[in-house]
């Protein structure tokens, strides 16, 4: 694996949701394919990226929704934690008028688990298991690069929803201790929102200041 992992950020849909390419040498993971096909397709032609596997943070509509077209065109592995799976590809997963009638479950849905390697770039990721905005929701994390992909659990300055069906907040709560607990320069690629550090939202984010 490259020393120099490309990360391209995508904000797509009608909710503005990151989807994340991390890129080497021709090959690359999408994270959160959440709509605007298009426009994925696009960078991965202008790159010349061919996708080893799709990794999704949790299974709300506007982090799946582009998930169908891309797998009919590059047949992959997609990863997603079992809580989220039981519903992410049904008709509870819409959010009209915004997000219709969610994809199919991908022929090959690998279930994240804590502690798991997912697919691609060489196994340097690992799971954390982190629910509260959804049962499922999990982050990336690459501890040799200092990279956490953490989806809708933690924002630059906030922290994901946790009014939503399937929402817990003392899981919230539990998930954002976990995260706090890592390394201060943790570079953060959150779900919504522009990059963060673990030691910014220690300082700044109310609800980290919380749990201290």
């Amino acid at each position: 694996m490259s020393e120099h992992l490309a990360i391209v950020t995508l904000s797509v849909g009608a909710f503005e949701s990151n989807c994340y390419l991390i890129c080497d040498a021709g090959t690359c993971v999408l994270i959160d394919p959440g709509a605007d096909l298009a426009r994925i397709e696009a960078e991965l032609e202008r790159r010349g990226a061919q996708p080893e596997a799709i990794w999704l943070t949790h299974g709300h509509a506007d982090h799946v929704h582009a998930l169908a077209g891309l797998l009919a065109r590059r047949p992959v592995p997609v990863v997603l934690h079992a809580a989220d799976a039981t519903w992410a590809f049904g008709e509870a997963n819409r959010i009209p008028p915004w997000y219709d009638t969610p994809p199919p479950r991908p022929a090959d849905l690998r279930l994240a688990a804590a502690g798991s390697a997912p697919p691609g770039l060489g196994g340097e990721a690992r799971v954390i298991e982190t629910p509260g905005h959804s049962p499922g929701s999990v982050c990336y994390h690459f501890p040799e690069r200092g990279w956490l992909f953490s989806g809708d659990t933690l924002f630059h300055g906030s922290v994901g929803r946790t009014d939503l069906p399937g929402s817990d907040p003392t899981a919230m709560s539990a998930s954002l201790a976990t995260l706090a607990a890592l390394p201060p320069d943790t570079r953060v690629f959150p779900g919504h929102g522009p990059p963060t550090t673990i030691d910014e939202e220690r300082r700044t984010n109310a609800f980290l200041r919380e749990l201290a």
